[in-house]
């Protein structure tokens, strides 16, 4: 598989797997910063050029057989470009009856027999914008998160305020888009983290402010991580 990293928070019994390579190539990857889970204290630095190791799907399935698990995240990297992510959400469903929950860009629609929530990682709502960030068009993404909803899928929406360019006119953009679908769908607002070579800053936390606020005018479910809070459960790495 994909997979080249494992975390744990115990108290939760909740697992984080970590999918290496994606289908995007957005400038502002926090990938660029760190490879390590962010909740971990101590994280080793990107080294983009030395590709990780990768997990069998035994070697995975063999690890959370250790746990006690309640949830798992399949995040990313994408999740979707791993060829036997269905196989392992089945078996997740099966064996751990484990509530999994997808964490996406949205681009590939995957069976969703076995997801039990999807948080779609919204980039942009303009098609150009979305190119320059990501090297894709959102057509795709766009398409999908409705269809998602309309599946059934419990779903939320999550995008990165980046100051003069995903800014608080682009995020109310993204959040009539999700309130065209349903105004109770859940919305998070990140603020962005510099990451190497990048030309763009932290948003203050007034912009961040701005920017919930925006989204509540359409929205119902706001909330935003500015980036100094404290970790709430401890996360330990298993791989």
């Amino acid at each position: 598989m994909n997979i080249y990293h494992i975390t744990y928070a115990p108290t939760i019994k909740e697992v984080c797997l970590h999918f290496w390579g994606c289908n995007f190539a957005c400038q502002g990857c926090i990938r660029k910063k760190a490879l390590d889970d962010i909740h971990l204290k101590y994280r080793a630095p990107a080294k983009r050029h030395l590709p990780p190791t990768l997990l069998s799907l035994e070697e995975v399935t063999e690890t959370l057989k250790k746990l006690a698990v309640k949830k798992i995240i399949y995040m990313g990297g994408e999740p979707t470009v791993d060829n036997k992510l269905s196989m392992l959400l089945e078996l997740t469903h099966d064996k751990l009856h484990a509530y999994n929950i997808l964490l996406t860009n949205g681009f590939i629609s995957p069976p969703l027999k076995d997801i039990d929530e999807i948080c779609l990682g919204l980039k942009a709502y303009d098609d150009k914008l979305h190119l320059d960030f990501t090297g894709k068009s959102n057509e795709k993404v766009l398409a999908n998160f409705a269809n998602f909803y309309q599946a059934g899928v419990r779903i939320r929406a999550e995008s990165i305020l980046i100051p003069d360019y995903i800014d608080s006119q682009e995020i109310e953009n993204m959040a009539k888009f999700i309130a065209s679908i349903d105004p109770n769908i859940p919305y998070r607002i990140d603020a962005y983290i510099p990451v190497p070579k990048s030309r763009w800053r932290k948003p203050a936390s007034g912009e961040v402010d701005k920017a919930v606020s925006v989204a509540k005018k359409y929205l119902h479910n706001v909330s935003c991580l500015k980036g100094n809070e404290k970790i709430r459960h401890k996360v330990v790495k298993i791989v």
